[in-house]
């Protein structure tokens, strides 16, 4: 597998990227709805709600979180679950500003 070189890029840039790519994954999509729903989860529930195996839930929790999407805390011996909404100002941040420029160059582009 080839070297990622990412230390060429902003931190910011490296920040957004994997973000996009925690995002890349539908089961991932249904989880951050499943929150939005439900404010709050413990990862058993959404092994009901999802048509996945308890340890791929898991797994995609695992990646929300280290992408700062969502975080959790210890209650008992399960893990509540809900939005990082840090994190998500980011995202909303990077596509103001595409939008922003987008409507200043209105008719500039091919």
């Amino acid at each position: 597998m080839g070297i990622s070189k990412t230390e060429g890029f902003t931190s910011l840039q490296n920040e957004l990227a994997a973000t996009a790519k925690a995002l890349g994954h539908p089961a991932r999509i249904a989880i951050i709805e499943h929150l939005l729903k439900v404010n709050t989860c413990i990862c058993g529930d959404l092994v009901g709600e999802l048509p996945l195996a308890q340890p791929t839930v898991s797994q995609h929790l695992k990646e929300l979180k280290n992408a700062g999407l969502i975080k959790g805390s210890i209650e008992g011996t399960s893990v509540c679950y809900c939005i990082d909404e840090a994190g998500f100002a980011k995202i909303k941040s990077f596509f103001e500003h595409v939008q922003l420029t987008l409507n200043q160059k209105k008719n500039e582009c091919c």
